[in-house]
This record gives C-alpha cells, sequence and structure tokens, in this order.
C-alpha cells in the first residue's frame, strides 16, 4: 500500500500526527496500519498506540507532534547544529523554559512598546553572550515570529560556528558594501529563523560599525522581521560594544554564576546607557557555554 493510501484512510484526529510520523520515515505503511487498527480498537490515540507497539519512541512523537505545531527542534541524534543550543535540542528542558520567560518579560517590556531591536551585552569574553543570544533567538522564532539573529562581534565572532556556517561573508562586509542582504542565511532546521554572520575579520570593527549603514541596516531589517537578536562583543574590547548599543537601543545584560561582579555590571550599565541605550533587563547564565 502506497503511504498517500495510509495517510488518506486515517481519522481526521489522527491523520495528521500519522502523515507526519510517515514523512519522519518513523512509521512504515504497514505499521501505521497496525497502530490505525489498534487506535481504533482501543479507543487510544494515534500517537499513544505507536508507543504502546513499539514503534515509535516518547521523544519521536514529541518531535512529530512539534513538527504539527510549526514549533521546530531538532531531534537529539541530529547533528546539523552545535549542541550548545539547548533551545534547539532540549526545548523541553528546565533551562529552555526559562528563557521562555525571558521572552515573555522582553515581549511585554520591550517588544509590545513597538521595538523590535535587542542587543545582548557582557561584560568579558568569559560571558557566553553569542551563546545566548542564538538561544533567545531560537525561542523567538519557535513562538513564531520572523527572528534575526545578528553576530556584531567583529573581533571574535561564534555564530557562525554554533549554526555551522561558513563565515566569508557577513556584516563586516555588508557594511563595507562587499555584499548585501543576500549575506543573510535562513536557517533551514528552525523555520522563521534567519542569521547574518560576523562575515570576514576586519582590521577596523569600530569604522565600520561607526558608519551611517549600520542604523540603515538595522531599520531595514525591522522591516521584514519580527524580532531582531544583535550579539555584542564584549565590553572590554575597545568601544565595539558602546557603537552598537547607541543604534540597537535596547540592552539585555547577560552575567556569569561566580564570575560577573556588581562593580563591573554597574560599570557596564553605565556605559550603555552614556549611549542613549535603555537597560531592559539582566539575566544570569548558570555556566554552560
Amino acid at each position: 500500500m502506497k503511504q498517500e493510501s495510509v495517510g488518506s484512510m486515517l481519522p481526521p484526529e489522527a491523520s495528521h500526527i500519522g502523515k507526519v510520523l510517515l514523512e519522519m520515515g518513523k512509521l512504515t505503511p504497514q505499521q501505521a496500519e497496525h497502530v490505525l487498527d489498534v487506535h481504533r480498537e482501543e479507543g487510544l490515540r494515534f500517537g499513544e498506540a505507536a508507543i504502546k507497539l513499539g514503534y515509535v519512541a516518547e521523544p519521536d512523537l514529541r518531535h512529530a507532534l512539534a513538527r504539527q505545531f510549526s514549533y521546530s527542534y531538532l531531534a537529539a541524534n541530529d547533528m546539523s547544529l552545535g549542541r550548545e543550543l539547548i533551545a534547539a535540542y532540549q526545548p523541553f528542558s528546565p533551562a529552555v523554559e526559562a528563557l521562555r520567560s525571558l521572552r515573555s518579560q522582553l515581549v511585554l517590556r520591550w517588544i509590545a512598546q513597538g521595538h523590535k531591536t535587542i542587543g545582548l551585552a557582557g561584560y568579558d569574553s568569559g560571558v557566553p553572550t553569542g551563546t545566548f543570544a542564538a538561544n533567545l533567538a531560537i525561542v523567538f522564532s519557535q513562538l513564531g515570529e520572523r527572528t534575526l539573529l545578528i553576530d556584531a562581534n567583529l573581533r571574535q565572532p561564534t555564530l557562525h560556528d554554533l549554526f555551522r556556517l561558513d563565515n566569508r561573508q557577513g556584516l563586516s562586509d555588508l557594511l563595507a558594501g562587499r555584499c548585501g542582504d543576500e549575506c543573510i542565511t535562513a536557517i533551514e532546521a528552525l523555520e522563521g529563523l534567519s542569521l547574518l554572520p560576523a562575515g570576514t575579520l576586519p582590521p577596523n570593527p569600530q569604522e565600520l560599525l561607526s558608519r551611517a549603514n549600520f542604523p540603515a541596516l538595522l531599520q531595514r531589517v525591522v522591516e521584514h522581521y519580527d524580532v531582531v537578536i544583535v550579539n555584542t562583543p564584549p565590553a572590554t574590547d575597545a568601544a565595539d560594544q558602546q557603537l552598537i548599543a547607541a543604534r540597537v537601543r535596547g540592552m539585555l545584560l547577560v552575567t556569569e554564576r561566580h564570575r560577573s561582579r556588581l562593580r563591573e555590571l554597574a560599570q557596564l550599565r553605565q556605559q550603555l546607557e552614556a549611549t542613549g541605550a535603555r537597560v531592559i533587563g539582566a539575566v544570569l547564565n548558570e555556566g554552560s557555554r
């Protein structure tokens, strides 16, 4: 029997999840027919019947349900992205639930006021701002928001590695006029998420970030995206972070447990606010990079 005919046999309450499991390769057409028999005979949901028969595991069913509701995440055996992206690999973990709570606060306190751009700032290179920015961008995309993640750390970029992309062209090249918006890459594995990597490491990052085409870029992308997350270099790396903050306007402080000191955070906040940016919150990273 062909896969299409099996899908058409499934009742309305079971057909969609059954088709998704078939498309994922988690069920064969013959197994789907067996699951359908148990579903009808015992009154179980289609997914419950598939698990009872041993055809799929609980993680497989969760993944299929996520696809059914357009909630993108990756299976544990999918190695296409960096494992640091816990929002992609462990979306039901306590750490990602905390990220979703932060997302809700940002929506209420910043985005609902008409703002779309959020910068993430850390004091020094020991704070994994890039990883945090990437995971925050993922949870926004999982909300159904068209999300753009920008790596504005033009000195030590990391986001292209997390998403397994090359860094031949990106923000620096765009600001230098060497490429256009084609430098932005859609992350196929995570629906609604796009990345603008840092690009070629320039000898003059401050000069590039000071150009008028940087705020022009930010103004342009907010017309096409619902949320724009900007990763910034550490405050201890020259004045790049302040230049970015002056254009992004809304900054979220990222701190590291057992590392970040109150004196340094107060200094960081003062530096950011001196640019005219608003510090919209602070988050404590538990130490995973």
